[in-house]
């Protein structure tokens, strides 16, 4: 094997490493920490974390040649165990790493220990915890030590070797903490046999269960110089174990949770046992058996002689063989043995003068080549470094398969290889067999494994293995006639398969490739199933409505996906194929709009129906206009069509009567078009339906001209109508009157007497003078002498009334007329002490500035003034201030400007003294008069303290912006306040 691919190298690590105290004789290590056994009795440790070393005599104090026979290190380097033989005997010491002087274990005096079984999962750097001792007289002992006792806590024998006493050559210990304790699981060896222990509680109740019951032993014959027992450690766990026997290393896997019994009752926690022979590694020549053994996690490291060979445990092939640089005087001897560091995960192999380092660089490289070599597939899988190596694996599986052909098999295994062969090749190797079946589940599989960003492959080989499901359908359908007929025959299985491979794919499929695919094929249903995974909803209803099903056209269509056009676009073949279902499901869709169902509902309309037969879609109308409100034209006015075809027209003239705007304000009373009603309505003849038409139409002739034709009871319905319009509504009754007198045909005195009871109806609108030009010219005034005297009586009473009124008439304006002289004639009393009520002055004083009272009556040497019936005085020139302040500016202007005009004018014809004019003045008015006249109407048409002037003063505030420094001078402020006194009334 090529050096630059070895898997363990060979380093020399020290030379001369017994330092001149005799030649090394034995070796163990642990955490980087080895310790060796030499001749002369000497311990030599280097702990080479630390980077220190030193030196322990065993030997003395003891006469004659003594030397190490066994040393033995716990996995963490702390603890120390060695046994010196001598001329006196056989001694056991123990060291610790931090002392300098070992302790003679003295309950072993006489004992060689030959192995030592470290508790690894609890030992700890200050204590041994728990630990076994094997000696070459068949016995165990328990002992603990804790590094701060400076000696040994206990040293207890566990078992004893009766039936054949043979030396321990090797002990190994592993612990399990479970939920109801710790479990011991112990294996020892001696030359011919192989011991397993185990149980609960303490080592003492372990061993001592096996004074009632068998040990568990596997034997093996043959002789070996040393028998060795190797845990391989892997995360502080045994995981497989090996025994170094006379007849071959027998090895297997460690599972301490194993549950299962063996024969004698004890647990078995051996699994996968093999024995590896050595004739396998001599090559035909003479077997040689190792002198001694190490265990890595795939392969045995054998010392044969002066070398090492490295042997695969799985494949029990020697891969390679390591050789040492030894010294010239070590080569007699060669190579004593080997050790192993699990914690360091590395190997030592020394001689007599010199260590030398195994080192392990990645052993588990090749194995998935191994077991691919073994056939063990799913072990070489799992031990695969990348795709290129699980391909070779999955290649050989297929290729396996495809030889004894089994090609579905073949095909997973095809559809697993990405790189070594190509799609291509892989797929022409079905189709040169003509496995078509197969072929489809490569595919298949195929598509599982491709990564999702390779959508253009992803989508061709759903293409191809949808035809190929589609060629498998139409081949069974051609070998089997009750295929379809059967549930559980093949074709519904692989329809069944089929539909799923759509429903997966449907998003990696081409649309339009599949539905052609599909369609050549004439596989109908799927490309409806296929179409409804694509949401192509009209594809799916198109079907349903070729094969009758207008139920499930219907469901379909309701489904929240589907467009409403798709609603509009199939109603007409829906309502043609299940008018009732159809016309159910549009009153229970909401958003859908009546109008653009107008052509299906026409379509429907114009097919003859049976009388008695339920009209869908009256029905449905009626469910638009009465619950949903619609308010379309369109929809009311098909209505209205549908139901001037009925031949009972009460439906129709309901619907018109109807006020289905009612409850909107300035809205429309109804909705359908009054034209085109009033056509169609003439057209069909529904003759009461024309004339409320008319009438809602306000054409009230023409509606009491079309009822006398069907009813003279609806014509006077019609003339009552008309309320605002008197002359209309008599002229209505006057056509009414002449039809009833010209209809008549009984003798003509049975006709006047049936015109006059008509006149009653009319409550007194009609008289018979307005009905008698409707007679013949030679009636008989004598039939009419009632109806004629009533009516003289009834003028007679309206000219008395109009005398009546004429009399109230006159004797009114001469009222008035006698008013108007007393009104120039008025006056008022003044009491001398009356005081103005602005000015609070005396009235009556004599007026010193006249110029104010120009265009004023003369009242001698007194002021103008007004008097109000009220009582109330006021100078004139007091009243326009008042007023002017409080009215509004406008208005203040206007009086103002009067008041100057009449200061020009004031110079013209006076009045007479006391103020009073004549008649003849009155009808001849100055421009004086006047401009006094309107002053008067502006300033003094109502009293101003009671009058509407004092009312609009309410809302005025009581202090003018103005007076606001009068109202500031109010405010009380609180100044000096410190310097006033509190008085306390006595209450």
């Amino acid at each position: 094997m090529d050096l630059m691919r070895q898997v363990f190298q060979v380093d020399v690590l020290e030379r001369y490493a017994a330092k001149g105290r005799g030649v090394i004789t034995c070796m163990s290590a642990g955490n980087d920490v080895i310790v060796l056994g030499t001749s002369k009795g000497w311990l030599i440790r280097h702990d080479f974390g630390a980077g220190d070393s030193y030196d322990i005599d065993l030997s003395a104090g003891r006469p004659g040649e003594q030397s190490i026979h066994k040393v033995f290190v716990d996995p963490g380097g702390s603890h120390c165990i060695a046994t010196i033989v001598g001329s006196g005997g056989a001694e056991t010491f123990y060291t610790h790493a931090k002392w300098s002087k070992p302790r003679v274990l003295s309950k072993l005096k006489g004992l060689v220990v030959n192995a030592v079984a470290w508790n690894r999962q609890q030992i700890t750097e200050a204590s041994t915890k728990e630990i076994i001792l094997g000696t070459d007289t068949g016995q165990l002992h328990e002992m603990a030590v804790d590094e701060k006792d400076k000696r040994e806590k206990y040293i207890k024998l566990l078992f004893e070797l009766n039936e054949l006493p043979e030396a321990f050559m090797g002990l190994q210990m592993e612990t399990a903490s479970l939920s109801n304790g710790t479990r011991y699981y112990v294996m020892a060896v001696t030359p011919t046999r192989l011991y397993s222990f185990t149980g609960f509680g303490s080592l003492d109740t372990v061993f001592a269960s096996y004074l009632d019951r068998a040990v568990h032993f596997m034997e093996l014959p043959g002789e070996i110089l040393n028998s060795e027992l190797h845990f391989f450690i892997k995360q502080r766990r045994a995981v497989h174990f090996a025994w170094l026997s006379g007849a071959g290393i027998y090895h297997g896997g460690l599972n301490f949770g194993a549950q299962r019994s063996s024969p004698n009752g004890d647990e078995n926690f051996v699994e996968n046992k093999a024995l590896l022979s050595y004739s396998k590694l001599s090559e035909g020549a003479e077997a040689v058996k190792p002198g001694s053994m190490a265990v890595s996690e795939y392969h045995f490291l054998l010392l044969m002689g002066n070398k090492v060979k490295v042997v695969n445990r799985i494949s029990e092939q020697i891969i390679e063989e390591l050789q040492f640089d030894q010294t010239s005087d070590s080569i007699s001897r060669g190579i004593i043995g080997l050790c192993s560091d699990a914690t360091a995960g590395v190997f030592y192999a020394y001689d007599q003068n010199s260590i030398f380092q195994v080192s392990v660089n990645d052993e588990g490289r090749d194995m998935w080549k191994v077991y691919l070599d073994m056939k063990e597939y799913a072990a070489a899988l799992a031990n695969c470094r990348d795709p290129l190596q699980r391909d070779q694996v999955y290649l050989v599986q297929a290729e396996a398969a495809f030889a004894t052909k089994d090609f579905h098999r073949a095909a997973s295994f095809y559809a697993k290889i990405n790189y070594i062969l190509s799609f291509e090749e892989i797929t022409l190797k079905f189709i040169s067999v003509t496995e078509q079946d197969a072929l489809r589940t490569f595919l298949l599989r195929k598509l599982d494994n491709l990564a999702k960003d390779d959508k253009c492959q992803i989508t061709m080989i759903s293409t191809w293995a949808t035809e190929l499901y589609l060629d498998k359908i139409n081949r069974l359908l051609l070998e089997d006639d009750t295929a379809l007929e059967n549930r559980s025959s093949e074709y519904q299985s692989i329809i069944r398969e089929f539909r799923a491979f759509l429903s997966d794919c449907k998003d990696v499929l081409d649309e339009a490739t599949t539905m052609k695919l599909l369609e050549s094929y004439g596989r109908v249903e799927e490309l409806v199933f296929f179409a409804s995974l694509k949401e192509q909803h009209e594809i799916v209803v198109h079907h349903y409505i070729q094969q009758g099903e207008a139920k499930k056209a219907l469901q379909m269509l309701r489904k929240p996906a589907v467009p409403i056009d798709l609603q509009y676009k199939f109603a007409p073949d829906l309502i043609m194929l299940d008018a009732y279902e159809t016309v159910e499901s549009w009153m229970t869709t909401n958003n859908l709009n009546p109008r653009k169902l107008i052509p299906a509902m026409m379509r429907y309309s114009s097919e003859p129906h049976a009388k008695n037969e339920t009209h869908e879609v009256i029905k449905y109308l009626e469910f638009c206009v009465h619950r949903s409100h619609n308010e379309d034209p369109g929809v009311h006015n098909l209505l209205l069509s549908l139901y001037a075809k009925q031949e009972d027209d009460s439906a129709l003239l309901r619907f018109l009567q109807c006020k289905f705007g009612k409850g909107r304000e300035n809205g429309p009373e109804f909705f359908y078009d009054p034209k085109y009603a009033l056509r169609l309505c003439l057209k069909e003849k529904r003759m009461r339906a024309c004339v409320h038409i008319y009438g809602m139409m306000s054409m009230h002739e023409e509606a009491v001209a079309l009822a006398l034709q069907v009813d003279p009871e609806l014509a006077m319905a019609e003339a009552d109508k008309v309320e605002d319009d008197e002359d209309l509504r008599k002229k209505l009754w006057l056509m009414v009157a002449k039809h009833v007198i010209e209809q008549e045909k009984g003798t003509k005195r049975e006709n006047i007497r049936k015109a006059i009871a008509f006149l009653k109806e009319t409550d007194g609108l009609l008289k018979i003078e307005d009905i008698l030009p409707f007679f013949p010219d030679f009636a008989l005034i004598d039939d009419f002498k009632e109806a004629i005297c009533s009516s003289l009586d009834d003028y007679n009473k309206q000219i008395e009334q109009l005398k009546q009124e004429m009399n109230d008439a006159t004797h009114g304006a001469d009222n008035i007329r006698n008013d108007i002289s007393a009104l120039a004639q008025r006056y008022a009393v003044i009491d001398r002490d009356e005081d103005c009520g602005v000015c609070r002055r005396k009235i009556l004083i004599a007026g010193r500035d006249y110029r104010m009272a120009r265009g004023y009556a003369s009242v001698g040497p007194m002021a103008p003034f007004y008097v109000f019936p009220c009582g109330h005085a006021f100078h004139a020139q007091c009243l326009i201030a008042h007023v002017t302040q409080c009215t509004n500016e406008t208005q203040a202007e206007y009086i103002l400007d009067l008041q100057k005009q009449l200061t020009l004018l004031g110079s013209e014809a006076r009045k007479d003294a006391n103020g009073v004019t004549t008649e003849d003045s009155i009808t001849s008015m100055t421009p004086t008069d006047k401009l006094r006249s309107q002053l008067d109407d502006a300033i003094a048409s109502e009293c101003p303290f009671c009058g509407d002037l004092m009312i609009r003063e309410i809302s005025l505030p009581f202090i003018a912006p103005e007076e606001a420094h009068q109202f500031a001078s109010w405010e009380i402020k609180p100044q000096n306040l410190g310097n006033h006194r509190s008085l306390s009334l006595p209450v």
